[in-house]
């Protein structure tokens, strides 16, 4: 059965660079890596295809080879064949060594430092989703929060062995966190099965973490919300996050703030907009309007005779407070005048006696777009 062509496999044309074979691999191979395709079993192979392909193209005189020849320059010595055999599974650190240039820590290349460092790795990021008051941020509190994650075990100090012991060298990898698979002329080097790269093994692990050097637990953290915040901030705890492994550094939490939405205010940005209904007499008349502020203070805010539905009066000050200053944004109070209803019949009388003694200046708005419309409507007759 005949070979697909190498270029084919990739996607690429013959005269395809360096740069262009590596992005068209790294695209291929995530489309067709086994983890992604656990349901599909042709994906393995299709994926060891790919690799072999880019195994060849990369290098320059496999690929002159291949292109004076074709597939008929490897067959007689195992050629670029072997690399399907060389420990291709579902596991992570199983691959060659271009896989873990190209993908990182997931296909297991993270793990390269692991033997030097005795496999201490770094803990996870961490994060915290919380929702606070508008009054909350606007005096900024001290919040605490229960966070369960991964800890250094007290019992090892984070060495995953049993006190009085010690991890070891790994026989298979002498301590290297690396084994190399030969066949043909082609060598891979992979990471090792026994010791996950770290180069030691734990032969006494300890009975509290069972030699992770880490144990579960939920740790209670202060928070400190600075007055003024925004909703999706992110505040960042250094080495709060989960411990690492085997006495690694810890990672960080992250706490992701939002703000939960107001009975009255409305925010937008240091502004804060709130919405006020008036009756119609107090529109039309004039008066004066109580407003409660974040700040815990009370302001009045003048009403002049004939305030029209709409109309927005700014209070300096009395919005938000601006982190990292001294100032604060504004407040503005929108009137919205409220219709009467349920009138009683003297009420209606009342009404109706006004709407008859009404003239056009009292109503302007009204009558002026009614005159605009019928003069509309006349030319449409035209």
């Amino acid at each position: 059965m005949s070979k697909t062509d190498y270029y084919e496999l990739l996607g690429v044309e013959r005269g395809a660079d360096e740069k262009e074979l590596k992005s068209a691999f790294r695209k291929m191979a995530m489309k067709h890596h086994p983890d992604r395709n656990p349901d599909d079993p042709a994906a393995e192979k299709k994926f060891k295809e790919i690799n072999e392909a880019y195994e060849v193209l990369k290098d320059p005189q496999k690929r002159g080879a291949y292109d004076r020849f074709g597939h008929a320059a490897f067959e007689q010595g195992g050629g670029a064949g072997g690399f399907g055999n060389a420990g291709f599974g579902g596991a992570a650190g199983g691959f060659s060594d271009i896989f873990e240039d190209i993908f990182g820590e997931m296909m297991g290349g993270g793990r390269r430092g692991g033997a030097r460092s005795g496999g201490r790795e770094r803990g996870a990021d961490l994060r915290y989703n919380m929702e606070v008051s508008l009054e909350d941020a606007y005096g900024g509190k001290t919040a605490e929060i229960s966070v369960p994650t991964a800890v250094t075990c007290e019992t090892c100090s984070g060495s995953g062995a049993k006190p009085g012991s010690s991890p070891v060298t790994c026989n298979m990898c002498g301590g290297n966190g690396r084994v190399r698979a030969s066949q043909g002329f082609f060598s891979i080097e992979r990471t090792c099965p026994e010791c996950q790269g770290r180069g030691e093994v734990i032969s006494d692990p300890c009975s509290d973490c069972h030699g992770q050097g880490r144990v579960t637990m939920e740790r209670t953290l202060s928070v400190d919300i600075p007055a003024g915040i925004e909703d999706g901030v992110r505040i960042r705890l250094g080495g709060e996050g989960e411990a690492g492994s085997r006495g690694g550094p810890s990672g960080d939490l992250y706490i992701f703030l939002s703000v939960r939405p107001h009975e009255f205010f409305q925010r937008d940005g240091a502004d804060l907009f709130c919405k006020i209904p008036i009756s119609m007499t107090a529109a039309a008349l004039g008066g004066q309007v109580e407003v409660a502020c974040l700040d815990g203070t009370k302001s009045r805010v003048k009403v002049p005779e004939g305030t029209q539905t709409g109309k927005q009066f700014r209070l300096r000050g009395k919005g938000m407070p601006i982190m990292r200053s001294s100032d604060h944004g504004d407040l503005y109070i929108q009137v919205a005048t409220e219709t009467p209803q349920n009138l009683s019949r003297r009420q209606r009388e009342l009404l109706e006696e006004f709407e008859q003694i009404s003239s056009e200046e009292n109503s302007p708005q009204s009558t002026g777009f009614l005159s605009r419309m019928k003069r509309f409507l006349d030319g449409l007759g035209e």
